[in-house]
């Protein structure tokens, strides 16, 4: 598999209705089981009820959601640098970023969560600051720490105790410790007797003798008695004591997590480099899907990002598509409606079959491919071509159709009569939904020149819940138009025994476009059109040729 291909995307447009998703989901299957990539199925908007009863009743869950092709941080180079533990030591940690040249570590815990950042500054910044001789009892320091970076060995003590209380003091003769060392002091001292003797019995917590520095089972028993740790670390006074203070946690200081820029594996590269352009850091962690840090990101990783590669099913419109498709690579393309406005950087397979259902088209690349088609995704390519030729009353329906939607129904066992009834009737029920949530389960939004319109569309198998649906929608079609910022809006509510459909419409002069497009009259926002209940071939070609028709008279 090429490396710039993670996997497909095989994806529905947008309102997705039952054929784009059962479409995306049988044809990535097939492709998985002819091909070298990842083929995943995507949904790029919410299921209606519909979709949802077909998804459930063959045992399928709902595809993951997409809205965006566009490049994201997943899709550049992450450099994978392990996150350090808090307890990591200064000193420890810049001996890191000098081996593996970075300046930058992230903290985390043992689930790989992010606990803060890092930086070069902030270790020279802590070593700069001479003046705080308390630092290692205010952030617990542990004599491990203080062992690794003294490369000490403990004589008296527990190695696996902290640093509680007290300053760090150098004692050079017990004349001049009088005043200076305080109980729980931690003492920098010689190999002379009678200082490391005063050190003990003056409080200190820890001895360190420094250039390994001969130290008497005396003053060993000396310190135990007194509960005082001892170290002795090869280092002289000078190099032991610019050290000592970088034995402290990284946790002491690090910018803590919730002030850390950092980004989503699925931020888009726009985004995050626009921010970045607005820091004066270089390195930024980067957390995956399941809010664990996974490494570290730059601006030039996000110089050439690998594009999305994505296969379109049930469309082949710009405006019916997921945001950023120009940014991606359209490896394939299967559709059974008009040619529209898509374009390809590069060659692609485009299969447009003038049939009812994209998932008629898949069935017969299931055929040529020679893959047996398993009864749980003949029971979804049957849905949707129920669903897309009205149970075969579409004149969009051909001959071909109606024999697929036979042969899968043998295979996946259902009754066409009594499966269609049950899987309009899950659709048609409007109770509990808003009218954003009726409106949107099969809309589409389509251009031919100037003219900018969608049309939307629900079947319905009795008149009482066509009506429902009705006095549900019909209000909130200005609004739909508003946030589509489009002119006019239409949508059918095609009774599917009686093939009648009442269109209900909004927009200036859109009495006049009806009129003109079906011959009947268009009054108060309603027309009645007998015989009409394909959006595909009844509707959309009408209407493009009046918006045409009124373009070139104007």
């Amino acid at each position: 598999m090429p490396e710039s291909i993670r996997k497909v995307n095989v994806i529905g447009h947008l309102h997705p209705d039952t054929d784009s998703i059962c479409a995306a989901i049988s044809y990535a299957y097939l492709k998985n089981q002819i091909g070298e990539n990842i083929h995943e199925a995507r949904r790029a908007g919410a299921l209606n009820r519909e979709t949802a009863f077909v998804l459930q009743h063959f045992g399928f869950a709902e595809p993951p959601i997409i809205t965006t092709v566009t490049p994201q941080i997943k899709d550049c180079e992450i450099q994978k640098q392990p996150g350090i533990s808090g307890e990591m030591s200064l000193y420890a940690a810049w001996n890191r970023m000098r081996e593996i040249k970075l300046d930058t570590l992230c903290v985390t815990d043992d689930n790989n969560d992010m606990q803060g950042l890092i930086a070069v500054k902030d270790i020279a910044n802590a070593n700069m600051d001479i003046f705080d001789t308390s630092v290692l009892a205010t952030s617990r320091t542990s004599y491990l720490n203080i062992l690794t970076t003294l490369d000490g060995k403990m004589v008296a003590g527990d190695p696996d105790g902290r640093i509680e209380t007290g300053k760090v003091c150098v004692g050079t003769t017990p004349e001049l410790m009088e005043t200076v060392v305080t109980p729980g002091d931690i003492v920098l001292v010689s190999n002379r007797y009678e200082t490391q003797q005063f050190a003990i019995e003056s409080g200190a917590s820890c001895l360190i003798a420094c250039c390994d520095a001969a130290v008497s089972s005396r003053i060993v028993a000396s310190a135990e008695e007194h509960g005082c740790a001892i170290i002795c670390t090869p280092y002289d006074t000078y190099a032991a004591a610019r050290l000592i203070s970088m034995a402290i946690p990284v946790r002491a200081k690090m910018l803590p997590e919730e002030l850390i820029l950092k980004f989503s594996v699925n931020t888009a590269v726009d985004e995050a480099q626009k921010i970045m352009s607005k820091s004066r850091h270089r390195f930024f962690p980067v957390i995956d899907e399941d809010g664990h840090y996974a490494g570290l990101v730059t601006s030039p990783n996000m110089l050439n990002p690998n594009k999305k590669h994505v296969i379109l099913v049930d469309h082949n419109e710009r405006s019916q598509a997921v945001d950023g498709l120009e940014e991606a690579v359209i490896m394939e393309i299967i559709d059974h409606h008009r040619i529209g406005s898509i374009e390809t950087d590069a060659p692609a397979l485009f299969r447009a079959v003038p049939v009812g259902c994209t998932c008629t088209i898949i069935y017969d690349m299931y055929q040529e491919a020679g893959v047996e088609i398993p009864a749980n995704i003949a029971g979804l390519m049957l849905s949707a071509i129920l669903s897309d030729t009205l149970m075969f009353r579409s004149p969009t329906c051909t001959p071909h159709d109606k024999y697929v939607g036979e042969q899968l129904a043998s295979i996946c066992g259902e009754d066409i009569e009594t499966y269609a009834d049950a899987m309009f009737d899950a659709g048609s029920d409007v109770s509990g939904r808003t009218a954003e949530e009726v409106f949107g389960q099969d809309y589409k939004v389509f251009s031919r020149g100037n003219a900018h319109f969608g049309v939307g569309q629900g079947s319905y198998m009795t008149e009482a819940s066509r009506k429902k649906a009705e006095e549900l929608v019909g209000p909130y079609l200005p609004e739909a138009a508003k946030a589509d910022e489009l002119p006019m809006v239409f949508y059918m509510f095609t009774d599917v025994k009686s093939q009648v459909t009442e269109l209900l419409y909004y927009g200036d002069g859109a009495d006049e476009i009806v009129s003109h497009a079906f011959g009947v009259e268009a009054k108060d926002g309603m027309a009645v059109l007998p015989g009409v209940v394909s959006r595909k071939k009844q509707v959309i070609p009408a209407l493009m040729a009046t918006f045409q028709n009124i373009q070139q008279e104007d």
